[in-house]
């Protein structure tokens, strides 16, 4: 659901000139006296820096860079602060502790830039780590020796640490970096085992570098009214871009204290607490408490030999820790990688497990050394672990429980060979979980969340990326996602730059709801983009040119404050869309191009979209949090937004899970409190309110609430169309998705009386599921009415079942079959599904056309221009032939030639037939089935009740080997039936093809009256391109031209006798009209259809010929 577009942004952390004096670059000792160069001595100098007390001249710069705050020379600006606490000394770890100086001191261990010995950023170092905060507002960067801290947005470095070379000298260049989750502390690993600490500080309401414009007239200000940007209200923000209204936040770094590790650092792992050190030799996990604790002390200390559930000998190569699901990830020197959890102190332990910090379990094992674990990373959203192998594979696993119940999920085959992507160097899950990123010594790849390739950087061109220095395409040292998985921050090999990507993702990840899901909507950082060919010709809407796409930019008024977009959804008839950012919402008209926003600040503000939203006619539904209470508000698209303009207001007991209509007028609302409410869209005294019907309590079914990503219900055909909405609780079977899990909720009535609901999981690995039945009637295409009219039980997909696992589309045609199976028993198998297999990501089923939407990457290199960029392209797919395949498979050709028959009027009908014809063709050639086994003579008895059976059957000899034909024709009549019956249709160039395939078969003699009577009626027609094919077709039978002769002398007399006879003109004869606009004429002269033209005789050019 991720896909690259654009080319990055670079930004670098390094300067080639000296800065100027106004902006303070620290220079660190890291406690060592200045002009140190051996050893670790303990100066008189403070431990930590005090905060910058200075402000910057607004006539200074319109935008510059705030860098890192130092310590003022002046005392009585700033007091100094005290020093850090001391460090209790353990056997593997040795504290280097400096004592805090006193007020007035001067710190001699620290330079600034600027001053009488002025030092530089050094230039072109690469970048060797990249760590993203929590939050995701703070991003930093260490090279050998500077630390870069960024704010997100704007992008901006707000602080540089420059190590000394005395600093250098004495603890080793840095090769690794730890931000504590709140982004207080910053950690360097350096390589010979010292790790140095900084805090970092904050001033919530201070900011730097504020553009300020002294004037600003009228004509100015109108012209900013006129493109409706920031600059309208605040003529200062008009430089500003999506989430820089903020500014730049005012911030100092000091160092803190510098730990050797004597037993030497494998990893590290900063969490809320502490900081987790796992050492060399020997081999141990140290918890090094942030702040000390007075009961107990500092250091605790487990080793690995003595765990009992690790091997004696291993060591610990690789660590990660997700907060959400409480749980770490351990990789081992042996390929492992474990599931493992922190023994708190509280936790009650006999007198033997006293001293155990941590307990886990392994749930990977490598059977061979091309699956030795590599990298582990936990994704919460679904409950998956996902273990990079030396292979570059990606092996996952689905964490059940905190017992080591973790079974194999699936596993991300390699989109490259090992000798050309590399080893893997980094894996991370989107925030969101939909999407894994893998990279690579030699590029990088991505996929959805159950294993759907989706791009990758394998197939650029090298040398290109090389000589324009694109190292994001070349080979990732370490990737992070920031702005809510909007953007993909890329380090590359040996590089000093930070590529910011921007990804597109479809609504679905942010909005869980069946509109999003039939019309398909992308977004990406600041724009989205609307697929419009729902409403276009069939050959139209399965182009791929850019225009089927309605692109529109989100109002920079909104994204200054509110960026980045969380949350997306569009109406069931693709008029309006609405967008949701961290408060406030904004929609949108397609039709107008219109936005519409809230005027006052303190109004957008004033809530914040949880649990979605979605689209009633013109009403937007928005599920919303405001001053810790939680309603369902109303907002019609045709008034300004303002809080006085809200439509209705419902009152909710709990916050809101998700949100989504269900039918015409009937919308579902799940609450953290398990319960399922149905409300109704009804007008009173004239305006239009959701009234609740009904309620269903959850208790004991759903465990967590929160992990529901998706729910709809199934009501019978009698409830839904006569029934009571009151009563539709007591009829509903409930679809929840859970996890990757869709779970079926069917109700029953106990012995009490009372209703209850058995439950059953009827598909794994789901990443999404829709139900037909959420499709609104009304907006459906008005070419497939007749369509939905007909008989559900004959074969219409009305009441299908979609779901998509990750590699295949699957669905159940009739959704009343599963609910029927699960009933009658809950060890019943399920009934069978079509499987349709696709090479792209699905986004939509365009039900009336028959076909799946998707979209596809394309990297773009030209030697023209320097830089390489991303572009998606639009794909479809037929899925009736699966579909018509499977109801043959099962000997229902009944629901086959109905379903056909609901699509035989789409233009690419006879393709699709040909599509199914070729597939089940090839597979029976090489099978060989028995003829009560065979496929193919059900197909061609289906085809036989179209009109396009004739030109189907030949064109799919055109596009198979000869060796097939025999099969083909073992259930077909004699090539010579079919080419009489061609040629009394008028399908002259269907008759050409058939031919062809009589010479093949050797049935066809030289000059025969097949080609003499085909090519007369060529000429008759003054079908002159037919004509010069069968020329060279005879021509081509014997080089000396005899048969070509022969046959030209024979037309002639033909011809001749054709003109004197009219009894002759008479039985050759068809209908003098050609095309479609005498479609209708036809089909009155016969009421099968035989007489009809087919497809091919509407173009001379790429059909059945002879040659």
């Amino acid at each position: 659901m991720y896909w690259p577009i654009g080319t990055p942004r670079i930004y670098t952390t390094t300067t080639a000139h000296a800065p100027s004096r106004r902006e303070s670059v620290l220079v660190s000792h890291d406690g060592l006296p200045a002009g140190a160069f051996g050893g670790v001595t303990s100066p008189s100098g403070p431990a930590s820096l005090t905060a910058r007390d200075k402000e910057l001249n607004p006539d200074d710069a319109a935008v510059a860079v705030a860098v890192a705050a130092a310590a003022d020379a002046d005392s009585d600006a700033v007091p100094a602060t005290p020093g850090p606490p001391l460090t209790p000394a353990t056997p593997y770890i040795r504290s280097i502790e400096h004592d805090a100086s006193k007020p007035g001191s001067a710190r001699p261990d620290i330079q600034y830039l600027g001053a009488s010995d002025p030092a530089v950023v050094p230039a072109y170092e690469p970048i060797v780590a990249l760590k993203v905060s929590r939050t995701g507002h703070l991003f930093a960067a260490i090279t050998a020796s500077t630390l870069t801290i960024w704010q997100t947005k704007p992008t901006v470095i707000i602080a540089i640490v420059v190590r000394s070379d005395s600093s250098m000298r004495a603890y080793g260049p840095s090769v690794d970096l730890l931000i504590r989750p709140d982004s207080a502390i910053f950690v360097l690993q350096t390589d010979s085992d010292y790790l140095i600490t900084y805090s970092l500080a904050t001033d919530p309401d201070a900011r730097v570098y504020k553009p300020h414009f002294v004037d600003h007239t009228n004509i100015q200000r109108r012209r900013q009214s006129h493109f409706g940007g920031p600059g309208n209200s605040a003529p200062d923000q008009i430089l500003l871009g999506p989430g820089e209204g903020t500014g730049v936040r005012d911030l100092s770094v000091r160092f803190r204290r510098t730990i050797k590790v004597d037993a030497g650092i494998r990893c590290a792992l900063a969490l809320d607490e502490e900081l987790v050190v796992a050492t060399k030799k020997p081999a141990t996990v140290q918890c090094i408490r942030w702040t000390p604790d007075g009961a107990a002390s500092q250091i605790s200390t487990e080793i690995i030999s003595r765990m009992g559930w690790l091997d004696k000998k291993a060591s610990i190569r690789h660590m990660t820790h997700d907060r959400p699901m409480n749980l770490s990830t351990w990789v081992t020197n042996d390929g492992q990688a474990f599931a493992v959890q922190r023994i708190l102190p509280t936790q009650p332990a006999s007198d033997t497990d006293a001293k155990k910090l941590f307990k886990g379990y392994c749930f990977h094992t490598p059977q061979d050394p091309e699956h030795h674990a590599i990298r582990a990373v936990v994704n919460a959203r679904f409950s998956l672990i996902a273990v990079g192998c030396a292979d570059g594979s990606v092996h996952v696993y689905s964490a059940r429980d905190y017992a080591g119940n973790i079974p194999p999920s699936h596993v991300h085959k390699a989109t490259a060979s090992l000798a050309q992507s590399g080893c893997l160097t980094s894996l991370s899950y989107s925030p969101d979980g939909y999407c894994l990123f893998a990279g690579y010594e030699k590029g990088w790849a991505t996929w959805s969340v159950f294993g759907k390739s989706a791009s990758n950087s394998f197939n650029a061109d090298s040398s290109i990326a090389r000589t324009n220095e694109e190292h994001w395409l070349t080979g990732i040292a370490d990737a992070c996602w920031v702005g809510g998985a909007s953007e993909l921050l890329l380090i590359g090999h040996q590089s000093e730059a930070i590529w910011s990507l921007e990804m597109a993702r479809s609504a679905v990840t942010g909005c869980y709801s069946p509109p999003n899901f039939f019309r398909t909507v992308l977004q990406s950082s600041s724009s989205i983009m609307v697929y419009r060919g729902y409403d276009l010709p069939d050959l139209t809407s399965i182009s791929a040119e850019p225009f089927l796409w309605h692109t529109t930019r989100i109002p920079s008024n909104y994204l200054l404050n509110q960026w980045p977009i969380k949350c997306t959804v569009i109406s069931s008839d693709g008029r309006y869309v609405a967008v949701a950012g961290r408060r406030g919402l904004a929609h949108y008209s397609v039709n107008s191009g219109r936005w519409k926003t809230f005027t006052n600040s303190t109004m957008e503000n004033e809530f914040q979209i949880r649990g979605g939203m979605c689209w009633y006619q013109h009403i937007l539904v928005a599920a919303v949090e405001a001053n810790r209470s939680y309603e369902l508000r109303l907002y019609s698209r045709e008034a300004a937004l303002e809080s006085s303009n809200v439509m209705f207001t419902q009152q909710m007991p709990a916050p809101i899970v998700l949100i989504t209509p269900s039918g015409e007028d009937s919308l579902l609302v799940y609450t953290y409190d398990n319960l399922l409410y149905h409300f109704v869209f009804a007008p009173v005294s004239g305006v239009i309110q959701p009234i609740q019907v009904g309620q269903i309590a959850f208790n004991g079914i759903v465990r967590s609430p929160a992990r529901v990503r998706g729910l709809s219900w199934i009501l019978p055909e009698k409830q839904m169309m006569d029934g009571d909405p009151s009563q539709d609780v007591a009829y509903a079977s409930v679809l929840f998705l859970v996890d990757g899990k869709l779970v079926l909720l069917q109700p029953s009535v106990n012995q009490g009386g009372q209703l209850k609901y058995d439950m059953r999981v009827i598909s794994h690995s789901v990443e999404f599921y829709t139900s037909m039945r959420d499709q609104s009637l009304t907006h459906t295409l008005e070419e497939s009415s007749s369509y939905l009219i007909g008989d559900a039980d004959q074969g219409s997909l009305r009441n299908s079942l979609w779901i998509f696992e990750g590699h295949a589309l699957k669905l159940w045609p009739d959704a009343h079959d599963v609910l029927h199976a699960a009933s009658n028993d809950p060890n019943k198998e399920l009934p069978p599904n079509v499987s349709i297999p696709l090479d792209f990501y699905p986004l939509s089923i365009l039900l009336g056309k028959g076909i799946i939407l998707g979209v596809e990457p394309d990297l773009v290199q030209r030697k023209d221009i320097n830089y390489s960029f991303f572009r998606f392209s639009i794909r479809t797919q037929l899925f009736l032939p699966d579909v018509l395949r499977f109801h043959l498979g099962t000997n229902d050709a009944t629901a086959a030639l109905c379903l056909a028959r609901q699509y035989q009027d789409l233009e690419y009908f006879a393709h699709g037939l040909e599509v199914l014809l070729h597939h089940v063709l090839d597979e029976e050639v090489d099978l060989a089935p028995t003829p009560e086994e065979a496929l193919l003579p059900r197909v061609l008895t289906l085809l036989s009740s179209f009109r396009q059976y004739l030109d189907v059957v030949v064109q799919c000899t055109r596009k198979t080997e000869v060796r097939s034909w025999r099969t083909l024709f073992a259930y077909l009549p004699p090539p010579q039936e079919l080419f009489e019956e061609s040629l009394q249709r008028g399908s002259l160039k269907t008759a050409g093809g058939y031919l062809l395939i009589l010479h093949t078969f050797e049935e066809l003699e030289a000059a025969s009256e097949q080609s003499v009577r085909l090519l007369s009626r060529a000429i008759r027609d003054e079908d002159w391109e037919l004509c010069k094919e069968l020329a060279r077709f005879l021509a081509a039978m014997d080089e000396s031209g005899e048969t070509l002769r022969e046959a030209m002398e024979l037309v002639n007399i033909q011809v001749n006798k054709v003109s004197e006879s009219s009894e002759m003109m008479t039985k050759l004869e068809v209908p003098s009209f050609r095309g479609n606009g005498h479609s209708r004429l036809r089909r009155q002269s016969s009421g099968t259809g035989s007489d009809l033209q087919s497809n091919s005789d509407s173009s001379s050019i790429g059909t059945a010929s002879p040659v």
